[in-house]
Order: C-alpha cells, then sequence, then structure tokens
C-alpha cells in the first residue's frame, strides 16, 4: 500500500510513501536525456526529457516506483490489487507494457495537457518485465504543477481521473475515494460546534474535537482522508526547508510502523521509504525507514546530455 501527494507552497512538490513489506535495495537513479530506452512494442527512445526518481535498476533498465522529468511532470505507481487489468496487444494503438508507462510518459510530455492526449492514444498491455518479475497491479497518479490525474486500468477499461485533491492510495478505484471523501465535509482544524443539543452546555474538552471522525487506521480509503486533511488544513511558509519538513511531516501523517499491518503471509508491510520532488528546482528528497534524517540529491548532479544511469542508493 501507498500514499501519494502533490502539494503546494511558493513552489511545486511531489512525493509519496512506499509501504512494501521489503528491502529492494532501491536507490535514487537520474535518467539523462541521452540514455536509451528500449521498449518492447514501440521503437527505441533515444532523446527523450530527462529523468529523476527512485526504482530498481535491472538489466541496465530503470524501473521507477516514482518520478520527475525536468519540465516538471511527476509520477507514481501505486498497488492496485484484483482492480488493475492490462490488455491485449492492439495494432491501433500505441502498446506499452507497465513497467515502460512511466520512462514513456515522463520522457515525452512536458504538462498534463500533453500526458492527457498521450494517455488517448496508448494500450497497456499485460506484460512482464522478466520471468522473475512478474506484472504488477498498479494505478498511477500524474501531476504538473497545475492539476493532477489518476490513470485506472481495469476490466471496464483505461479510465483518466481528475484529482482535486492531490492525493492517491489504494483500492477501491478512484471513483469509490471521490464519493467517499463526501462522508467527512464536516472536519475542521478548529472546535466542534454543539448542532446536537444547542440548549445543552457542551463543551470543547480538548483542542482536535472539530475532527473527531477522521480516519486513523491504515486502510487506503482511510489513508486517503486522513491526507487530503492534513494537506488541506497545512499552514507553510514558502522557503524551501519550511515546505519540505512540512509535505514529509504530511506523509509521516499515514506512515506505517512495523508491525502494525500484518499481510496473509505473517509478512508486515511498512513505509519504506518516503520521497518528496521539488519539481520546480528538480531536487529530490528522500527519508528511509531505517533513517528518518532528510537527505537529497539534484537531477544537475549529472550531465544530462549523457546516455548512462546515474544511481545513488538511499541507504
Amino acid at each position: 500500500m501507498c500514499t501519494a501527494i502533490s502539494y503546494h507552497s511558493k513552489q511545486h512538490y511531489f512525493g509519496r510513501n512506499l509501504d512494501i513489506e521489503r528491502n529492494y535495495q532501491e536507490k535514487v537513479i537520474i535518467t539523462p536525456r541521452q540514455y536509451l530506452f528500449r521498449y518492447r512494442f514501440l521503437a527505441t527512445h533515444p532523446h527523450h526529457y530527462a529523468i529523476i526518481g527512485i526504482g530498481v535498476i535491472m538489466q541496465e533498465y530503470p524501473l521507477y516506483f516514482d518520478a520527475t522529468n525536468e519540465k516538471g511532470v511527476s509520477i507514481a505507481g501505486l498497488n492496485f490489487p484484483h482492480n488493475a487489468h492490462y490488455y491485449d496487444y492492439r495494432s491501433t494503438k500505441e502498446n506499452v507494457a507497465p513497467f515502460e508507462l512511466i520512462p514513456y510518459i515522463l520522457g515525452t510530455c512536458s504538462s498534463i495537457v500533453e500526458v492527457k492526449k498521450l494517455l488517448r492514444t496508448i494500450n497497456i498491455v499485460h506484460c512482464n518485465f522478466s520471468d522473475t518479475l512478474p506484472v504488477t497491479p498498479l494505478h498511477w497518479m500524474i501531476c504538473d504543477r497545475e492539476c493532477s490525474i489518476v490513470l485506472e486500468c481495469t476490466k471496464e477499461g483505461m479510465k483518466v481521473y481528475e484529482d482535486p485533491y492531490g492525493v492517491l492510495t489504494n483500492n477501491p478505484t478512484f471513483d469509490y475515494h471521490l464519493m467517499n471523501i463526501h462522508n467527512y465535509m464536516s472536519l475542521q482544524e478548529g472546535s466542534a460546534n454543539n448542532t446536537l443539543v444547542p440548549n445543552k452546555a457542551l463543551v470543547n474538552y480538548s483542542l482536535g474535537m472539530g475532527a473527531l471522525g477522521l480516519p486513523g487506521d491504515f486502510s487506503s480509503a482511510s489513508r486517503f482522508v486522513k491526507a487530503v486533511f492534513m494537506k488541506e488544513k497545512s499552514v507553510c511558509g514558502e522557503g524551501e526547508k519550511e515546505s519540505v519538513d512540512q509535505f514529509f511531516h504530511i506523509l509521516l501523517g499515514v506512515a506505517m510502523p512495523k508491525g502494525c499491518v500484518r499481510m496473509p503471509n505473517g509478512e508486515y508491510e511498512y513505509t519504506r521509504y518516503s520521497s518528496c520532488c521539488n519539481t520546480d528546482t528538480k531536487v529530490y528528497y528522500y527519508m528511509t525507514y531505517e533513517d528518518l534524517s532528510i537527505r537529497n540529491v539534484s537531477m544537475y548532479t549529472i550531465d544530462l546530455d549523457s546516455d548512462t544511469l546515474y544511481e545513488h542508493p538511499i541507504t
């Protein structure tokens, strides 16, 4: 399970919690403009926008979990089990494997307007990366500084949703989250109002009572509501440090400590890392479960006109 958010102060920030049960030796990966992307069904992609994000490199190929390109477009893939459904090859479409979607979009598009146009041309094909790496059921949050969208592939077809909250978690489908948030419209950051028995002297015996009913469990529907509440009520200055710190405070509010979420196989899911990319400056910040200090890597660490992947361990 995971949580992704888009956030504005003076600048725009995008990031996520990766909630997972094990360490995959993730790294910050920078893909320069001349790196040769080879696709399963498309022509090679030798010239594209530079990309920075976290993922793993397998067979000299960057498998991004979340990333931002040099134009400020960002994507995160989040777990979408039982609902995700990819399709057969279609000769009338641009066929893209799920693991290729992030580099394909980020390598090509400079805005959400361009992303929406591109999505009308593609078909996401049920195709695994390798025999040892099966197809991962995902849906995606895609944003720039202007807006956010959610992409879902289900048996009903590929759907693109406007995301007015700039938040994505996991199941159910995104239309459920858009409806479910209505149940919490009365939440507020201030004191509760006595509308139950106005003629009785009911008092707020604690701060925070305006948010009674705010979910606090780790389910995806609850994390969605809590992340929206914290993001919308966030008070933050315009400085870089204050903005980044605030972003991580929001993510930590929906993070998973080890031991709180047990999987059917007995393993525990936990927040392996949290990320925050300043999409204006292309500085990628991160913290890990083992080290909560905020570290960063700039996209401009390397020559962006080179053809060699750059990797930086996060642990």
